[in-house]
């Protein structure tokens, strides 16, 4: 298997397995290998028709669906490379990264889309729309489909042959395109199902864009490797119904999900002071139970009361899920214990784009959420100088588009990946401290990486959304989302999550904001990580200001 189209090829043994379900034309509906491999191929007989040749670059900015996969599929079967675009993302990034990968032709979702990016480019390429409104001039997918076509296609390819150019959606500065070959993306694939986690009766969620390589390899390829199925929710906005609705089994998923999940859950139950201690102390129970360490009276508890406990929590995100693989940020450990205490296992993943994208992640027998678990079989892992994580196998990126010197910085002479992440490995076991880059330099000479302390503070749901500012300042100032305009009460809250930092690690100064941030306010990339660059220059004043008045002690 040398083409990752050969995965549906694989589920045509049994064409009528039903691979996905999405709500098209007001109801659930379940597709079938022999459906969506059906609409691949009217697709590649589209682009044979148009002359698109192996290596030619095409363009998805659409929603989850089967309109992205059956696009996908197609693309891929024919050696065509595929650049997946965030739908969420502002035109003119959208149009930078047509106009850098060359792409010969656009899928995007609306016209509406497609006269956004006319405003701001007058080099776009060939553009179909998924829906178009009425006299609008584009051309509909459904228009210039052929109704019927032969088989579906898949092509043998040389080893090495380009899959697909991602765009990291980078905090600072112009993406950059990930070249990942069809090799790389189907030895990750590999790899992730050998970690056993995932089942072919298991039932995905999808939510997080398949531009991200997460979802795209996590949520994606390896449910069809396997032949589990794909439920697409319809959107964000929707989610709770659709978990309620689709009952999941499986999710693969950005913190950020389950922190507001939790958060809801704390909101609850601080209406009942009765019921927060009988939670807390069902959680606390699982929570030694899981690790090990339950005692006779844990059993107890658990036996007698986490049924009572867990169920109604639980059933708000379907009442069957046995597992959630979270990644993208980092997770804050108390999150994954709360989830874990009522039974449900919650593994933090570690991994970049760069790597396919899967470099680590916790098993269900071995699970740290400290930690963001053990590598994969086929990837190696070491420290290089400055504690930095380097990662080295398959699944390793041939190097970004056009940037050779940029690939050269990341990719030594060996093969090993340098991450740019601060690390530790303990007992096989990978533990992220922050990134390389990122750490803060007080005027003091004094050392942190900020996301451990912003994770702590953050733990705190007074704060919604926060960074610390620091570089070369007498002392911290945290930049935050949050309801409360107490600026005494707020430093007070802040280091009471920090008690088990160093002395020197404390805020003495908030910036707050009630507005959040967000990726359609551009503070937030279309994977919701914050672009510090942009909140620092956003809140700019309000800091130079902060500091010049100086420290609240």
């Amino acid at each position: 298997m040398n083409n990752i189209a050969d995965l549906l090829k694989a589920q045509l043994a049994t064409p009528e397995r039903v691979l996905y379900r999405q709500f098209l034309e007001g109801g659930w509906r379940d597709i079938s290998a022999g459906e969506i491999a059906a609409y691949a191929a009217r697709w590649q007989e589209y682009l044979r028709a148009e002359g698109f040749a192996r290596g030619e670059r095409i363009a998805l900015c659409l929603r989850n669906g089967i309109h992205w996969v059956a696009a996908d599929q197609a693309a891929l079967g024919l050696g065509l490379v595929v650049v997946p675009l965030y739908v969420d993302d502002n035109p003119e990034n959208v149009a930078w990264c047509l106009e850098n990968s060359g792409a010969r032709l656009l899928l995007a979702e609306s016209s509406r889309m497609a006269e956004a990016l006319a405003k701001v480019s007058a080099a776009l390429p060939r553009l179909l729309c998924l829906s178009a409104e009425p006299g609008s001039g584009h051309r509909t997918i459904d228009a210039v489909l052929p109704k019927e076509a032969p088989g579906f296609e898949v092509a043998p390819l040389e080893d090495g042959a380009l899959a697909t150019i991602c765009y990291t959606s980078g905090t600072v500065g112009r993406p950059k395109g990930v070249m990942l070959t069809h090799g790389n993306i189907l030895a990750n694939v590999g790899a992730c199902e050998r970690t056993r986690l995932a089942r072919p009766d298991d039932v995905f969620l999808s939510f997080l864009p398949l531009s991200h390589m997460f979802e795209r390899t996590g949520g994606y390829y390896l449910p069809l490797a396997i032949g589990a199925k794909v439920a697409y929710a319809r959107s964000l906005h929707q989610l709770a119904e659709d978990f309620l609705s689709e009952r999941p089994t499986v999710v693969f998923a950005v913190p950020r999900v389950f922190e507001r999940f939790a958060s809801r859950v704390n909101e609850t139950l601080a209406k009942s002071r009765g019921k927060k201690r009988l939670f807390d102390f069902v959680v606390a129970a699982g929570g030694r139970a899981v690790r090990g360490e339950a005692g006779i009276l844990d059993r107890v508890v658990l036996a007698l009361l986490r049924g009572r406990v867990a169920r109604p929590v639980l059933a708000r995100l379907g009442g069957r899920m046995r597992f959630a693989v979270l990644g993208g940020a980092p997770l804050d450990p108390a999150i994954a214990w709360l989830f874990m205490g009522l039974g449900l296992p919650v593994l933090q993943g570690y991994g970049m784009t760069e790597a396919s994208p899967v470099i680590s992640v916790n098993r269900l027998e071995d699970n740290a959420p400290e930690s963001v678990g053990r590598p994969l079989d086929n990837v190696e892992v070491k420290l290089g100088p400055d504690r930095e994580l380097l990662a080295r196998g398959a699944s390793i990126m041939k190097g970004y588009w056009n940037l050779p010197e940029a690939t050269a910085k990341v990719l030594d002479g060996e093969g090993w990946l340098h991450t740019g992440d601060l690390a530790e490995i303990r007992g096989g076991k990978i533990f992220i401290s922050g990134r390389l880059k990122d750490v803060l330099v007080l005027s003091n000479g004094e050392k942190l990486p900020p996301q451990d302390v912003e994770l702590a503070i953050l733990g705190d749901l007074v704060f919604e959304q926060g960074i610390l500012i620091g570089e070369g300042r007498p002392f911290l100032t945290l930049v935050a989302v949050t309801q409360e305009t107490d600026e005494k009460s707020l430093i007070q809250r802040a280091n009471e999550r920090l008690k088990g930092f160093p002395r020197y690690i404390r805020v003495r100064r908030v910036v707050a904001t009630r507005d959040p941030w967000t990726v359609d306010n551009g503070l937030l990339t279309p994977t919701l990580k914050v672009k510090r660059e942009r909140v620092q220059k956003k809140f700019g004043e309000e800091i130079e200001r902060t500091y010049a008045a100086g420290a609240l002690d």
